[in-house]
């Protein structure tokens, strides 16, 4: 089964979360580096390390589902990483997904450093879980089960 890295852009920091075949996302340390050359090959270093065969990127919709203003920044981002890595990239939804960390973070009562990319991070593994729920197909039986057991 693959490996899934989910990935937040930001202009400063890229949250990352990754998922397998367990079908569960979790958030990973981000990319953070003083420019985008530094902070692709943080996640160049990620998709070896973790052997990750598909990208998922958080899109920027408006709440109508329209493209956002950072769209083409987006764009031009996801067009970096089709050239350099050559592996399929898939563009998902992130509504919402920075506020329900805040607001979870919130009723938890804690609070985190922007600066430190926890939150995009988080935010990556929001919208990688939905991608997971919705695509991967998680009926299988373990080999060593058989039928009527």
């Amino acid at each position: 089964m693959p490996h899934y890295l989910g990935i937040d852009f930001g202009e400063k920091r890229i949250g990352l979360a990754f998922g397998d075949d367990l079908g569960v996302a979790i958030p990973i340390d981000p990319s953070i580096g003083n420019s985008q050359e530094v902070r692709i090959q943080i996640i160049a270093d990620t998709i070896t390390k973790r052997k990750i065969d598909e990208l998922v990127v958080g899109y920027p919709l408006n709440m109508n589902g329209t493209k956002g203003p950072r769209v083409r920044q987006v764009d031009r981002f996801i067009n970096k990483l089709e050239v350099r890595f050559k592996l399929p990239v898939h563009r998902v939804d992130e509504r919402l997904s920075s506020h329900q960390v805040e607001s979870e973070l919130k009723q938890m009562k804690q609070k985190l450093d922007r600066a430190s990319g926890e939150l995009d991070s988080r935010a990556a593994s929001l919208f990688l879980q939905e991608f997971l729920d919705q695509n991967l197909s998680l009926t299988y039986l373990p080999d060593d089960l058989e039928e009527g057991d």
